[in-house]
């Protein structure tokens, strides 16, 4: 019958047809794997961002690193994938882990002190995780001190709650080393805060009196709200002026506020908008987005600053405010 068909078929010029046929039923076939993959792609997309902002301390990265894993799933034999999000949290992580050692090499010549991109948090205040940990600049700082492997176990640990033999089975180590991981990252992020943090209340009354004093260059009030072994830290990354080196010690701090207050308080504007989880200060200028400034406090008063000016990691916040 089949054969029969066949001869009927190309003696009426058939064939043809039914090739178009087919080749539309394939594509209709593609077409529909596709709009699925990127449905399931899309339910997952903020948690693969927040892994890859986590592990890269930058919006940027973490998009093109999104846009990479889109790639591979598109590209993947997806009728084998048994748990699709698991899969693209894996891939995620495995490129976060080679991103981070390829941007830790240019991160070594980068010119001056090296900051996290600060990201607007007021859409997903847990960025795609189940905690908000690890978004802070301070944690974000912090964990460019630790291998990429500790950062990926620490960051799946705390912030997603995973399992730590979930965690494993990403790795590719045993769970007994994964504890290991974690426990170690979570021993350096605690001994390196030296500073326990205040209440947000007072962290608020902190930022507002830095502010004022600022501007109005008082070093005798500068000096009175910070710490003694206030460090301030300015990422320019060469584009702007900013000191290439932290500055350490309430007096010399203070001192420096105070000599550029003419200059860098002079036609702009400011306002207080949480950053990456904590209140802190945008200044704008005629040009844009001028500096994203972050404090951390103790009850010795304010013990850490940090400027944001590289104009590549403002274009976050910048968008968010519509300043871009």
């Amino acid at each position: 019958m089949a054969n029969d068909f066949a001869s009927v078929a190309l003696r009426c010029g058939y064939v043809g047809k039914l090739s178009i046929m087919q080749h539309d039923q394939q594509q209709d076939s593609l077409s529909s794997s596709l709009d699925h993959a990127a449905e399931v792609f899309l339910a997952v997309r903020k948690r693969l961002f927040g892994i890859g902002y986590r592990m890269l301390g930058s919006a940027a990265e973490a998009e093109d690193l999104v846009q990479e894993v889109w790639l591979r799933w598109q590209a993947t034999d997806r009728s084998v994938v048994l748990d699709p999000p698991a899969f693209l949290a894996t891939t995620a992580v495995r490129l976060s882990i080679n991103a981070l050692t390829s941007a830790r090499a240019k991160r070594e010549s980068y010119i001056g002190p090296w900051l996290p991109e600060p990201v607007d948090l007021s859409a997903d205040p847990s960025l795609g995780a189940e905690r908000t940990e690890a978004l802070s600049l301070a944690v974000l700082t912090l964990l460019e001190k630790l291998t990429p492997t500790e950062r990926a176990a620490y960051v799946l640990r705390e912030a997603f709650d995973y399992a730590y033999s979930r965690i494993a089975d990403i790795l590719s180590l045993t769970e007994a080393n994964v504890r290991q991981l974690v426990s170690r990252a979570r021993k350096h992020v605690a001994d390196s805060r030296t500073t326990t943090s205040v209440e947000p209340a007072r962290h608020r009354r902190l930022l507002d009196a830095f502010l004022h004093a600022a501007q109005s260059g008082d070093q005798a009030a500068l000096e009175a709200l910070f710490a003694a072994d206030v460090v301030s830290i300015a990422d320019g990354g060469g584009v702007v002026t900013a000191a290439r080196v932290p500055l350490f010690g309430r007096e010399r701090v203070a001192r420096a506020l105070t000599a550029i207050a003419a200059k860098l308080w002079t036609d702009v504007t400011f306002a207080v908008i949480p950053v990456n989880g904590t209140p802190s200060i945008i200044i704008r200028s005629e040009g844009g987005l001028f500096a994203v400034v972050d404090i951390e406090a103790g009850e010795q008063g304010i013990s850490e600053m940090r400027w944001v000016m590289n104009p590549a990691k403002l274009a976050s916040i910048a968008a968010s405010q519509g300043l871009a």
